[in-house]
Order: structure tokens, then C-alpha cells, then sequence
């Protein structure tokens, strides 16, 4: 009889890592030999693999009682790597436009339909945009979001943005994915995003793409201002200083097309 004094949820993840860590171990095991390993009973063990199967995560060889891991997880490693090395070498562009600006500075990812701050500088002046690493914003409402879409095809954007809540944050908020496909027409032409008060009441934001080696957008770089310190003269120079930045980082990693000279 199985013993566990942990809540039934933490149970699980630590069976699920245990599988995973002993698949690591040997190339492939069967549902015997793995139950063994991790003290539970056999039918606990089949339930986590037919759903870590389902997930993606393992395979199992024909009917035969033997599993093992797919490179699914290499690629799930790979993209946080992929992060930890972006944000290494964004950090010194990130710092001259900074230094340029005043302003705050942000670096952002696709992740789960939405965009995450994986690296940010902030402001100098005490009237800034608050946000904070780790934080998740609409695509829709943001410049990293829409330069991140950009150059999607239109099925793929529809598709990440299947049942997604147009919330109308402020009077400029796009409603609806038709408008934002136009925009993204525009974003596409232009190689950078504008969020024109449309996350938040006077403030404002820039984006510009940044391009893995195989030339796909995977991340932008921004800077967010409130509308009070900010002119329309400035406009173009903060485009040069963005692009300038996301093409150098694009460059370090491997891709060497930047759209923008």
C-alpha cells in the first residue's frame, strides 16, 4: 500500500519528475521496472505515462511495454536557454537605449498566447511604467505583442488568438482580431509596434523585433513612456535606436537579414 503524507498535487508532480529524471537515466523502461524505481504501484505509474504520452513528452514503443522520452523535452530546454542567452546579450543594447532615453527598457517573448517581460530597465525618472519581470500582457493591446505577430501568417494569429478577450482597456484598445490584422499589416511594412495608449491611459510604446538565426521573430525589444514626456519629434529617433538594438541582438544570434539598415 502506498504512503504519502504530501498533498495529492505535489504528489504528482514530484512522480511526474521522477519518470522523467529515470527515463533521463536509461534510453527506454518498462512500466515493471519503473513502478519499482519509484515505489508506486504499477497502475499509478501506467496512468502517468499514457498521459506524459498524450502530453507529448514520452513514447512508447508499438504496444510493447517500454517508454522513453521524446525530444520534446530537448526543445522545451532549448527555448529557456534560448531565453537566459537573449537576454545575456540584450542586456548591453538595452543599456544604450537606456542611457539615450531615460526611458524604461523592455525585452519580450511569445509565451502561452501572450507576452512576457524576460528582462527590463527601468526609467530614471520617477514617472514610469510599473511592470516587473515574469509579468504576462495581452498581444493584442501591447508593440512587443504585435511586432511578435507581425509576420505570422494571418491562420497562425487567428489561431493563438482563438477565444481571446478583446477588453476594451482604454478607448484606443482594439476590439477585435480584424482590426488588429490590419495593424499588423502595418507592423509588418514598418518593422516596429506601437501600443498608442492602448494598455494603459498615458503611456505609450515602441517595439522592435528581434530575429532568431533561422529568421523568425522570437522576441522585441521596447521602450515605454508616459505621453506627458514625449513628442512626436522623438518618434523616429526611438525607431533608429530600437532597430539599431534589434538588429545587433539578431545579429549575436545568427541572423544576420535585419530588415532595417
Amino acid at each position: 500500500m502506498e504512503k504519502n503524507t504530501q498533498p495529492e498535487s505535489v504528489s504528482s508532480v514530484l512522480k511526474v519528475f521522477n519518470i522523467l529524471e529515470a527515463l533521463g537515466d536509461q534510453k527506454e523502461i518498462g512500466v515493471s521496472e519503473l513502478s519499482q524505481r519509484l515505489l508506486t504501484s504499477k497502475a499509478t505509474t501506467y496512468r502517468f505515462l499514457q498521459t506524459m504520452k498524450t502530453l507529448g513528452y514520452i513514447s512508447q514503443q508499438g504496444e510493447a511495454d517500454k517508454y522513453s522520452l521524446t525530444l520534446k523535452m530537448f526543445e522545451l530546454g532549448s527555448k529557456s536557454l534560448e531565453w537566459v542567452d537573449m537576454v545575456t546579450i540584450a542586456e548591453s543594447e538595452m543599456r544604450v537605449i537606456s542611457e539615450d532615453t531615460n526611458e524604461t527598457v523592455h525585452l519580450g517573448a511569445l509565451d502561452s498566447g501572450s507576452i512576457i517581460y524576460i528582462h527590463k530597465i527601468d526609467s530614471s525618472f520617477a514617472l514610469r511604467m510599473h511592470s516587473r519581470v515574469g509579468r504576462r500582457n495581452p498581444l493584442h493591446t501591447t508593440a512587443i505583442g504585435k511586432v511578435l505577430l507581425a509576420e505570422r501568417e494571418e491562420a497562425y494569429v487567428r489561431n493563438i488568438l482563438n477565444g481571446a478577450d478583446f477588453v476594451k482597456s482604454t478607448p484606443n484598445t482594439l476590439e477585435n482580431i480584424e482590426q488588429l490584422l490590419e495593424e499588423l499589416k502595418i507592423v509588418k511594412q514598418q518593422h516596429f509596434g506601437e501600443d498608442n495608449e492602448e494598455q494603459e491611459p498615458g503611456l505609450r510604446c515602441i517595439a522592435a523585433p528581434i530575429y532568431d538565426r533561422f529568421g523568425v521573430v522570437i522576441a522585441g525589444v521596447s521602450i515605454s513612456f508616459p505621453t506627458i514626456r514625449f513628442d512626436e519629434d522623438k518618434k523616429s529617433h526611438y525607431v533608429e535606436i530600437l532597430h539599431n538594438a534589434g538588429r545587433h541582438i539578431s545579429e549575436q544570434l545568427g541572423f544576420k537579414n535585419y530588415p532595417v539598415k
